[in-house]
């Protein structure tokens, strides 16, 4: 007699449409109630689905947080390359900005959870960090290939946390977030100069045509 064959358990597929609304779940939940309060049993009540799906899908909290914050982000940096890292860190600070308010909100509401739970601190570092942080090196190789700086500049290794701490730090400071402006401004005035790169030159418009007056004409 043969053996019945084993049951194999299978993630089911969800639709875009479907994984965006959970998302949107775990962060309208996270902003109004923090990571520690948040349970996947009100993502699922948000979500109108059962919680057994939510655990197929992303096994545990810190996975389905930090896949939710990933999906939440409108630009990575993976994608800049300028041919210059002056040109590279000034669009990386624009991206940057672009997600300002979202993210900076969505960081408080974690709150001790980021430095004091392990799991979720590695999901966010798989999901989020690492792959910026590559971004950064890529940045920083090409630059090197260029001849632009050397491989070991002192300054190389403070530039993610530069960056990422200013884009964090401003609302502390001055009560309001950093915009494209902002850490655009930030670059020029202190990582270039640092790296001892030159902001590009800020272009002078052309000088309107002068209209002759009817006084002139005569």
């Amino acid at each position: 007699m043969t053996s019945p064959t084993p049951t194999i358990a299978r993630r089911s597929k969800i639709t875009p449409e479907r994984e965006r609304q959970f998302y949107d779940a775990v962060l309208e939940q996270l902003r109004e109630h923090g990571y520690e309060a948040l349970t996947m049993e009100g993502i699922a009540a948000r979500a109108c689905c059962g919680k057994s799906t939510l655990y197929r899908q992303w096994k545990t909290k810190p996975q389905l947080v930090a896949a939710a914050l990933r999906a939440n982000r409108q630009g990575t940096l993976a994608a800049v390359d300028t041919g210059s890292l002056a040109g590279d860190l000034r669009e990386a600070a624009r991206i940057a900005a672009g997600t300002s308010g979202r993210d900076t909100l969505l960081t408080q509401a974690m709150g001790h959870a980021v430095l004091s739970d392990e799991e979720l601190q590695a999901a966010l570092r798989e999901a989020l960090i690492e792959p910026e942080l590559a971004a950064f090196d890529a940045m920083v190789e090409r630059a090197v290939a260029r001849g632009e700086i050397t491989a070991e500049h002192p300054a190389v290794e403070f530039l993610p946390a530069q960056l990422m701490g200013v884009l964090r730090i401003r609302p502390v400071l001055e009560g309001q977030y950093a915009d494209a402006d902002y850490l655009v401004r930030f670059v020029d005035a202190a990582l270039l100069p640092a790296l001892g790169l030159h902001a590009p030159p800020v272009p002078v418009p052309a000088s309107a045509p002068v209209t002759a007056t009817a006084s002139s004409a005569t």
